[in-house]
């Protein structure tokens, strides 16, 4: 099957809804630029100035090869091309690529790409560098990318690239949407650490990084595409708090926000509201306390490894009143993780009924003790919930679960720490998680019994094969049914009324504080990660 990328629709049918140096990667000589001094925008300016949350900043650098741009928070890289992109609605188009072909047992795929790309540093990009990427994220223990559906990949020539996958897996341009390619020929252990190490052929160039501070993007002269518009880009990383003040001091263009602040625009300041697929829940452990991972961390849950638990909690959430008292309306319902998307089935969907709730508790024999709380065999209906101390309406989703769950019986107990500290305790303990991604493949990583975030230790014979079959048809669209009969399939699935390891709450809004006469272009859906995304598009953006 031969294939035009251009036009080739994910979903076509789905409401969605000042200076430019003169060669990249050479360090500037003049002073780091501060927030106040870097932000005199004035309309008809080239330059923007954004403040995104400190968990936006690339631990690792601005490596694709570890988890810049891919891994759990996925958005176009930026300083690196990719062998393809998508649009605002979601379709496909060439980046590097220009056509592709896949074999009739789907496990081998060849991409041809354009022959006119050059690197920051002059050298030109052929299809080695991007075997060499694919090849160098498959054999990094520390790459977030998952391409372990790949075997290899190789350049038979210099436009040529073929794949070669270990089982049909239909959703692999996902993957490569947003996968940066790097230069083999440049790329070192350090790679994107400093602008000198950052050799990439996209939009822009890294002119400076100050860890914990700052990153400052140029306009890549050598650039085979459109000159972006906007020709530099500053990037602050600031708690939430401290984004809002540099808003309301005029420092900053853009700044991300949450519910919790959005009402107090700063004046000279718009509210812009972008919808996601960013779905907030909390994992359900569906096995008893006692395991342990390889890592060390505990597995289990002696409450929630009771199925009516998981039922009940999934019927006594009312999501709605989420949307109005935590989100402050900036959000929408959701029942699973892709609400709304075309892989979606409408049996994830749960009425909120609190005493159907606690029916079901009591028909497998737990009983409502003095103080509200239900018991079974002296074990008490009695669960911790993890939140991060970082994200304010993270804290507030935990809070209210927590009030509602007391309301059919059920006692939560808060426990506060940083995300990092959250995934040693993942396993065994309900976190309030945050994922979604434009992409059916998030169900594999959390439902499948060998899932990369299968924190819920779930396991269930008849969803793995659903997934592989869905994995396995020649093309996404055909893949749809099979996703949906993994949630319910009218005897079983991860849906709340069969095994339930998934409480799904909402999807939040990305909320952003806009400087008045700055036109931020149209925006595609946001997956998980509350950051680089409304970046994706920037070269776009002109100030008015």
């Amino acid at each position: 099957m031969k294939h035009t990328i251009r036009r080739i629709a994910i979903w076509a049918a789905v409401p969605l809804l000042l200076l430019v140096l003169t060669a990249c990667g050479a360090q500037s000589t003049e002073p780091s630029t501060s927030a106040a001094n870097s932000t005199t925008t004035t309309a008809k300016t080239s330059q923007v100035v954004v403040a995104l949350s400190t968990e936006s900043e690339p631990t690792a650098g601005f490596n694709p090869i570890i988890n810049w741009g891919s891994g759990e928070h996925m958005h176009e890289p930026l300083i690196q091309s990719t062998l393809i992109t998508t649009d605002a609605n979601l379709n496909f188009h060439n980046d590097l690529a220009t056509d592709y072909s896949v074999s009739s047992d789907g496990l081998t795929w060849t991409f041809k790409i354009r022959d006119d790309v050059k690197f920051s540093d002059g050298k030109p990009l052929t299809a080695a560098d991007v075997a060499f990427t694919i090849n160098k994220i498959i054999n990094t223990k520390e790459a977030e990318t998952d391409l372990s559906m790949i075997n290899g990949a190789e350049a038979p020539d210099k436009t040529t690239v073929v794949l070669t996958l270990n089982r049909p897996y239909n959703a692999l341009l996902y993957e490569l949407a947003v996968v940066g390619i790097v230069p083999e020929h440049a790329y070192t252990d350090d790679y994107g650490t400093t602008p000198q190490n950052t050799i990439g052929s996209g939009r822009y160039c890294l002119e400076q990084w100050d860890r914990g501070q700052q990153a400052i993007f140029t306009a890549n002269p050598n650039y085979y595409g459109e000159k972006p518009s906007i020709e530099r880009v500053v990037v602050l990383f600031m708690t939430e708090d401290a984004a809002a003040a540099a808003a309301g001091a005029g420092e900053v263009d853009v700044a991300f926000t949450t519910a919790t602040l959005a009402n107090n625009a700063p004046q000279g300041f718009e509210v812009m509201a972008c919808k996601s697929v960013d779905s907030r829940g909390l994992a359900l452990p569906a096995v008893p306390a006692g395991g342990k991972t390889p890592d060390g961390a505990s597995i289990g849950n002696d409450v929630t490894a009771h199925v009516e638990i998981r039922r009940a909690i999934n019927m006594g959430v009312d999501r709605q009143r989420f949307i109005d008292h935590v989100l402050n309306g900036y959000g929408t319902v959701a029942y699973s993780v892709g609400t709304g998307m075309p892989w979606y089935s409408e049996d994830m969907k749960v009425d909120y009924d609190p005493a159907a709730a606690q029916k079901i508790l009591e028909e497998a024999g737990w009983s409502k003790g003095d103080d509200g709380i239900f018991t079974k065999d002296g074990q008490r209906a009695s669960i911790d919930v993890i939140y991060s101390t970082t994200d304010s309406v993270r804290q507030a989703i935990a809070t209210e679960f927590a009030n509602q769950m007391k309301e059919i019986g059920i006692e939560v107990s808060l426990k506060g720490m940083s995300m990092d500290e959250a995934m040693t305790y993942g396993y065994s303990t309900p976190v309030v998680w945050g994922f979604g991604s434009n992409a059916p493949f998030e169900i594999e990583s959390l439902y499948a019994s060998t899932g990369s975030f299968n924190v819920a230790d779930y396991a269930n014979e008849m969803v793995d094969e659903y997934i592989a079959k869905a994995l396995a048809q020649p093309t996404v669209e055909q893949s749809f049914d099979y996703w949906k009969k993994a949630q319910w399939d009218g005897k079983t699935g991860f849906a709340p009324r069969g095994d339930a390891p998934w409480v799904w709450i909402c999807n939040v809004d990305h909320l952003f504080f806009v400087r008045e006469g700055l036109h931020v272009a149209e925006q595609k859906p946001h997956p998980h990660g509350h950051g680089w995304s409304v970046l994706n598009n920037v070269d776009q953006w002109s100030w008015q």
